[in-house]
């Protein structure tokens, strides 16, 4: 048991050193020595987690008739954190080494004396996780404002001003991609757990009776897009039914998604049914949901709640292999940061570069294409193959006579010769199936 551990926390070990060495993920602030848990997306990075939101926002905005978008601001008035309850609740348990001063959650250590020097702990005490900043040119009590703990309150704030402007009925649902940010504290294991992280959520408004079926389909929808988009294998997931004692305050019922990650089974993602909390404390003058015959009432709201930062880290774990001298990103092809990268077989040809650079110009009308003329082809094979591009295109002597080119998988490692004039098809049938 202890050696299947060990390979888990090598295996984390690799993907950290994969994602800084290749242009995934830096340490923010590096130069300067970082700051604690920061954490940047690189070119490769920003291309993967931009891939996860947009496939997201596709699946589940814009494919759908009852869903609709915003793009809230960060920074909203201090009393939307009052009526939801998080500048009262919203805290962990913080508990103290007397000796070297670190702080843990007292929920998180069952230990007398610190885990790092041994010494004394304090009493446990509550840790608001509000990130409090100042707005205005006076630091004082007046001017102080939160950076949002979540995406979810400007959904709830801005109802009203989406239903006038939509025209939707229930159920219908609102979304947003956006930055959160949370004053954890005991953040860590690479980009799992950070200060400012990113959501992607959707609040969907339903009549109270209907809460048990929606939750269900939410629940099926969850399933599907960790399986079949982000290519996460069914049996790394696993569903933990929240117990009540443990339940968020507005929260009548809550499924946390966990994924096997290499340090453990830890949340991915959450599902929770909110009933009717958050609009019946942000609109107390004014029921915000009228329909023709009906009193007006509060719908009830049930929760989807996807981490970006989480998303990426999950496939890249899911993703990573080593096969024989190969390290490959296994990643799903919608997913990989370059889909298709174009090779001259040799450098010193002149004319074999003028027509990979043809090649090469071509693809980039209907992809994100890597160029690569270095080294031996073999090299630049397993270069592509550790960045997780799923098609690599060579140009040799071959292309010069009859205009074909060799199409290298990255999976199986097979290749095949295909005309540059049906190149682009061939890719797009290949990656998205039409």
């Amino acid at each position: 048991m202890k050696k299947e551990v060990n390979n888990k926390n090598n295996l984390m070990d690799k993907i950290i050193s994969l994602c800084k060495r290749r242009g995934f993920v830096f340490a923010g602030s590096e130069i300067y020595g970082g700051l604690a848990n920061s954490w940047d997306y690189g070119p490769l990075g920003v291309e993967l987690k931009n891939n996860i939101k947009q496939l997201w926002w596709k699946q589940f905005v814009q494919m759908r008739d009852d869903v609709v978008g915003i793009d809230a601001a960060l920074i909203m008035n201090p009393k939307v954190w009052e009526s939801s309850g998080h500048i009262s609740t919203f805290s962990d348990p913080l508990i103290e080494c007397k000796k070297c001063k670190k702080r843990f959650r007292a929920d998180q250590i069952d230990l007398k004396n610190c885990p790092e020097c041994k010494g004394e702990l304090g009493e446990s005490r509550q840790f608001n996780l509000m990130l409090k900043t100042f707005l205005g040119p006076i630091e004082d009590k007046d001017s102080i404002v939160y950076f949002r703990p979540e995406t979810a309150q400007a959904m709830f704030v801005d109802f009203k001003n989406v239903l006038e402007t939509s025209r939707k009925k229930l159920p219908f649902g609102i979304a947003q991609i956006g930055k959160a940010f949370r004053n954890e504290i005991t953040p860590g294991n690479f980009i799992f757990r950070t200060r400012e992280f990113e959501q992607m959520e959707i609040e969907y408004f339903i009549k109270e009776e209907n809460w048990q079926e929606v939750f269900k389909h939410w629940q099926k929808e969850m399933q599907s897009w960790m399986i079949d988009v982000l290519g996460l294998k069914q049996g790394s997931i696993h569903e933990l039914d929240v117990p009540s004692s443990e339940l968020a305050h507005y929260s009548k019922k809550t499924i946390d998604f966990e994924y096997d990650f290499p340090f453990g089974k830890k949340e991915l993602y959450g599902l929770a049914y909110r009933t009717d909390f958050d609009l019946r404390n942000h609109f107390k003058d004014e029921v915000p949901y009228k329909e023709e015959g009906v009193e007006p009432f509060y719908p009830h709201v049930i929760e989807p709640t996807f981490g970006v930062d989480r998303s990426v880290l999950a496939v890249l774990c899911g993703a990573y292999q080593e096969e024989d001298e190969r390290i490959v990103l296994k990643l799903k092809p919608q997913l990989a940061p370059y889909k298709v990268a174009v090779f001259p077989l040799l450098k010193n040809k002149p004319e074999l570069v003028a027509k990979a650079k043809e090649v090469y110009d071509n693809l980039k009308k209907d992809f994100m294409v890597a160029f690569d003329d270095r080294g031996n082809i073999g090299k630049r094979y397993y270069s592509q193959d550790e960045i997780g591009t799923p098609y690599c295109v060579t140009v040799d002597f071959d292309t010069l006579e009859n205009n074909e080119v060799t199409v290298r998988d990255r999976d199986t490692t097979q290749q095949e010769k295909i005309k540059v004039s049906e190149l682009n098809n061939y890719i797009k049938e290949k990656i998205y199936g039409n």
